[in-house]
């Protein structure tokens, strides 16, 4: 297994495999199909200071390979998540990384002061949240935002802090650059690209929420060029994510330049898919004499 080791900003995972933020609950649902030892981390779905209902149903739509979801960050808040959560994945031989999300910066710096003690392995900052004083606009959309959001978290953070870039922007690196300067210890990407699908019967949104966040096979390209332009952009390691449904894709993302990657969309029509990511990659080194997944990363120039 030491073949699949790396280190991310400063953290030993046993292999580069996650789950992507809101995909696969805070691994709960999934323990009876899936071996959550088998995994490198566990990414939880979001959680916020205190709960979130989210957005009106219809919240989730099927597209032609993916989906569309305005779930809008429902969450039970921080007491439920670090009385129940944590203890339940603390049973397993598996990193967690805890996704953050706010709507303003100060509803982020007070979950990640709550979490300083809690005995989790790093943090994952979503800035594609709504930033309430701002008009609504995304955190993740105004470099200078994020810039301030990423140095406002990293001065009570204790564990390594990663922020979660938004795709709809003109220019993905400017903001890998802003959250770098603002002292992030990674980013990760992408999350959904905003789409929108009607009823042409019914003359309606399918969605409550009109739009909604894309992901699934249909995002991935989109995802590798971006993780390669990031690679090129900053100095800070890249989880990878979008539409990432097996072990080729993981690998692709892993050329392109990310350290880790994770696994979304896909864990909705096969709860397995991680493991069979995990299991291709390892049978891909063998059958290619890597004997070092590193040597992977950032491989195409």
């Amino acid at each position: 297994m030491a073949g699949m080791e790396v280190n991310f900003a400063g953290v030993t995972f046993k292999n580069p495999i996650t789950t992507a933020s809101g995909t696969f609950g805070s691994g709960m649902e999934f323990a009876e199909y899936v071996d959550l030892n088998r995994l490198g981390a566990v990414t939880t779905k979001g959680v916020a200071v205190v709960p979130w209902s989210g957005n009106r149903t219809i919240r989730v739509a099927e597209t032609p390979s993916g989906m569309l979801n305005a779930i809008g960050l429902q969450n039970p808040g921080l007491d439920t998540f670090l009385e129940r959560d944590i203890p339940f994945l603390k049973k397993f031989d598996t990193k967690i990384i805890v996704n953050v999300c706010g709507h303003l910066e100060e509803e982020y710096v007070s979950a990640v002061e709550r979490l300083a003690d809690a005995d989790v392995d790093m943090l994952e900052i979503n800035i594609s949240c709504p930033n309430v004083k701002a008009g609504g606009i995304t955190f993740g959309t105004v470099p200078e935002v994020a810039e301030a959001v990423t140095k406002a978290v990293k001065k009570v953070a204790r564990q390594p802090v990663i922020m979660k870039l938004t795709p709809n922007v003109t220019d993905i690196t400017e903001m890998a650059r802003a959250v770098e300067a603002g002292g992030a210890d990674g980013v990760s990407l992408i999350n959904t690209l905003t789409g929108m699908k009607i009823d042409v019967n019914r003359r309606k949104f399918v969605l409550a929420n009109k739009t909604g966040g894309l992901s699934g096979p249909a995002i991935h390209p989109v995802a590798v060029r971006m993780v390669y332009q990031v690679a090129q952009a900053v100095k800070i390691p890249i989880l990878g994510m979008g539409g990432v449904a097996t072990a080729e894709d993981a690998l692709e993302m892993m050329m392109a330049g990310a350290t880790m990657v994770a696994v979304g969309t896909a864990n909705f029509h096969d709860p397995s898919t991680t493991v069979k990511v995990i299991d291709g990659m390892e049978d891909y080194m063998k059958r290619n004499n890597v004997s070092d997944i590193t040597e992977l990363i950032g491989c195409v120039q």
